[in-house]
């Protein structure tokens, strides 16, 4: 969870956090379609944080070049760091941006963006904004992959609302984050002009990880 909020204070504890709360179950989301990721050329990767993925996603695609934005100066510091010691020509291949994602202006042309727990952060008119914004930028056939928490239906769904209330209640106190309820990103993607290709769910449904691609 990321935009109009100061990250800066929980960048190097925000592993710990992670792991104490949701153990390994965000990492094995972000990781799930790696494999599927190793031919792509250009990636823009929206708040990855720490740069867990990102290090892990260079490693396995030795051609692609990366650009990972972030509106915490902290978290980019360690997304550099981690990346460099991944990968030994990281330097030439990632360039970072210091700004708000619904402030940076995509170039490409992207076959690849990487919305790991970030959509998350936006409210409904940003998350289209940014959609909007990024679909100009992207080349034929781009896969765009995302991770997130979800409402299930069924005898999970209030535990997953008491959850999911409890993590924005912790980033608001803890960045000042302002959102309060997960957007719609399936909605705004297809009106994009994408397809969910691919979906894994995990954690009963409380998690879910989706491999979406540009209809040509």
């Amino acid at each position: 969870m990321k935009p109009h909020a100061n990250f800066n204070f929980i960048a190097r504890p925000y592993r710990w956090l992670e792991y104490l709360t949701l153990g390994g179950r965000l990492e094995r989301c972000r990781l799930h379609f790696l494999p599927h990721l190793r031919d792509q050329k250009k990636a823009l990767v929206l708040g990855d944080g720490d740069g867990r993925f990102l290090a892990e996603l260079m490693a396995a695609a030795p051609d692609i070049h990366a650009d990972a934005i972030d509106s915490s100066s902290a978290m980019l510091r360690l997304l550099r760091r981690r990346c460099a010691s991944r990968t030994l020509d990281a330097a030439a291949r990632l360039e970072t941006h210091h700004i708000d994602a619904l402030a940076f202006r995509p170039v490409g042309p992207y076959d690849l963006i990487v919305t790991h727990f970030f959509l998350d952060c936006l409210d409904e008119p940003s998350l289209d904004a940014l959609v909007i914004r990024i679909r100009r930028s992207l080349a034929p056939g781009a896969l765009w992959v995302v991770s997130d928490f979800r409402i299930p239906s069924g005898p999970m769904r209030l535990p997953a609302l008491i959850l999911v209330r409890g993590l924005y209640l912790a980033f608001r106190i803890l960045t000042g984050l302002r959102t309060n309820r997960l957007p719609n990103h399936a909605e705004a993607l297809s009106e994009a002009g994408l397809v969910r290709t691919a979906c894994h769910p995990s954690f009963s449904g409380m998690l879910i990880t989706e491999l979406w691609q540009l209809q040509t």
